[in-house]
């Protein structure tokens, strides 16, 4: 029977401690979890992993996220991983379900949608010292209900019964455990300063848990925010074809819009030939690939660092995106679309896609701060949110028909791993470790002291706000590989990174960031909690991180070995002696000696070929 700590089985089948034993266990099957399991099995040559997804589906936000005019804000040439190219994009920006079949024709072609188990959500994970392995404490969810959010889930158990969304609790242990939990999982809740909503007659909706069957045709629709998701949701119910009656956007603050990558005029030439040229013609995919991240480095440096470069560039790109939002939007509102602070402060709107749409007949925008919510309308206060000096300008109040409310007021982006409860060495609980030193935090974004064999993937501090999270995915998850291949190995029975080198990493990094454009871009954003702490940006290029990645700092690491792994050190460092002296000893030897040197090559080959057979060997 099985045994080893590299192959799944299953320990005390008869006991009541019965549980099945994985050697690495990922949360999520979204694309870090998909690209994880992808490298174990490429790199590793191992499939002994099993992903829990909570979801019903495969794909992470890209599954969830089902609004329409959903897309991704990142060239598709780079939208895909390095080991698993896709070259037929269909557009520039791909839409929401062709990146989920993406990633799951991924799954597919590196045979591992029989390692992904759906409808699990992943409660708790606990240290245990004294096996050194993960406990782990998964919900099995009635099918469909991992698709709700966390917020959904508890009313409707409180409501009509626990069974009503888990079948059954399973503890089974890890190894290690991989998180691929992700950024945006949980979206933000109705604001709570803002009354009446139980009043509320019609439909209200979060643009993350779009609901299809909600009919918006002849409709009054309130869209709340101006996000990236509220601009691409805009133009497609601003279409005839939707046939909604009236759209009425509330603004906080405008957004900066980028200027379109390719005109619309174009973009069906680009559709056309992209695909045909870039499938056909070799290398192409990757010059291109390699262009738009050199691109994006360069967006980097003029965007979001404060530098004498970035002072000069970033003024002019500005002017560059007003002349933009002056050439297609509405003259009305120009001012309102006009932001007060630092381009980059705030994640961007790519295209003027949103622009255009507000010239629809039946688009509304407007700064009027939302009130309060009626049986069948809301009212909307006086003054404006924007701009803050003309706040106190004497606007009526107004009573606007109301028959579906969507909100599209973001996600929950600091409380990184929420709802997933993770207790390490000494019962330290993660979430009280970071309010203790601040905010969430993470060494490279990967990794914390105190929770040996646990590797975040996309973790604090690592989202870009200009390049594509797909390249930051596949260097945490190789850096990642590092760690784990040792102990799979069974050289290696913990890794765990030093308390002192995760809080200089820190600190680092939120010195970084107060020189950058998100801390004095002057701007409110959701990389930032009420404290100022910033767990989400990464505030250097991604050519840094990438280099981090690919070069481990090893002495930042305890490594606790095995025996088999005291052996082989034993053995490396004692043929490492011997080959320095040994190396010595040859030169003064050839030196009294040259006429031996042939003979010497003979000998020394066959030494060679000896010590690969011990070392091989040893390693079984």
């Amino acid at each position: 029977m099985p045994s080893s700590i590299t192959q799944i089985h299953k320990r005390h089948a008869y006991g009541k401690d019965a549980h099945t034993y994985y050697p690495v266990l990922i949360v999520g099957a979204g694309e870090s979890g998909v690209a994880m399991g992808c490298r174990l099995k490429e790199v590793l040559g191992t499939d002994q992993f099993r992903i829990f997804e909570r979801q019903s589906g495969i794909g992470g936000t890209w599954w969830i996220n089902r609004y329409p005019g959903i897309a991704c804000d990142v060239p598709a040439t780079f939208y895909s991983f390095s080991f698993a190219l896709k070259k037929d994009w269909s557009t520039l920006h791909p839409p929401g379900p062709e990146i989920a079949q993406y990633l799951a024709d991924v799954c597919e072609r590196y045979q591992i949608v029989d390692k992904i188990q759906l409808n699990t959500d992943v409660k708790e994970l606990r240290w245990i010292g004294d096996d050194e392995e993960w406990e782990v404490t998964l919900s099995h969810l009635v099918p469909g209900t991992g698709d709700l959010t966390q917020h959904e889930r508890d009313r409707i158990a409180a409501q009509d019964g626990h069974q009503k969304i888990y079948v059954n609790t399973e503890i089974v242990r890890a190894k290690v455990v991989v998180s691929g939990v992700g950024g945006l999982v949980e979206p933000n809740t109705w604001p709570k300063d803002i009354p009446g909503i139980e009043h509320f007659e019609g439909d209200i909706m979060h643009t993350a848990r779009w609901n299809n069957q909600i009919d918006l045709k002849d409709k009054n629709v309130i869209m709340i925010g101006s996000g990236c998701s509220a601009a691409q949701v805009v133009p497609e119910l601003a279409k005839p074809e939707a046939n909604v009656r009236s759209i009425t956007q509330l603004m906080r603050t405008p957004p900066w819009v980028e200027p379109d990558t390719i005109s619309p005029e174009y973009l069906p030439v680009y559709e056309k030939w992209s695909p045909r040229l870039v499938t056909n013609l070799p290398g192409l995919a990757l010059f291109m690939r390699c262009v738009v991240f050199l691109i994006m480095e360069k967006n980097f440096q003029d965007m979001f660092t404060d530098t004498a470069w970035s002072r000069r560039a970033r003024p002019q790109l500005e002017k560059k995106f007003l002349d933009h939002m002056r050439q297609i939007a509405p003259e009305k509102y120009y001012e309102i679309l006009t932001p007060n602070y630092s381009l980059g402060c705030k994640r961007r709107v790519i295209g003027g896609t949103w622009y255009r749409s507000l010239n629809a007949p039946n688009v509304e925008l407007t700064t009027q701060p939302l009130t309060r919510v009626n049986a069948k309308s809301v009212t909307l206060g006086t003054g404006r949110h924007y701009p803050p000096h003309k706040s106190e300008d004497a606007v009526e109040v107004r009573e606007i028909p109301a028959d579906v409310i969507i909100m599209a007021n973001g996600f929950e982006t600091n409380q990184w791993l929420h709802p997933l409860k993770v207790i390490g060495r000494e019962g330290k609980d993660l979430e009280e470790v970071w309010a203790e030193r601040g905010g969430a935090q993470a060494y490279q974004g990967i990794a914390m002291d105190s929770f040996p064999n646990f590797f975040i993937i996309f973790g604090p501090n690592t989202a870009t706000g200009h390049t594509s999270v797909i390249f930051a995915t596949e260097n945490a998850v190789n850096y990642s590989l590092n760690f784990i291949k040792p102990i799979l190995d069974g050289q290696v029975s913990s890794y765990e990174v030093k308390e002192d080198a995760e809080r200089e990493w820190t600190q680092q990094v939120q010195d970084a960031l107060q020189k950058s454009v998100f801390r004095r871009g002057a701007c409110s954003s959701w990389y930032i909690t009420a404290d100022g702490w910033n767990s989400t940006t990464y505030p250097f290029t991604q050519v840094h991180y990438w280099l981090r990645c690919k070069f481990p700092v090893w002495r930042h690491w305890t490594a606790k070995l095995t025996r088999k792994g005291r052996i082989l050190r034993g053995v490396r460092m004692t043929l490492h002696g011997a080959l320095i002296f040994g190396l010595i000893t040859t030169i003064g030897f050839l030196r009294k000696n040259p006429q031996q040197k042939a003979q010497l090559e003979q000998s020394l080959l066959a030494g060679k070929e000896w010590l690969a057979s011990a070392v091989s060997q040893l390693k079984r």
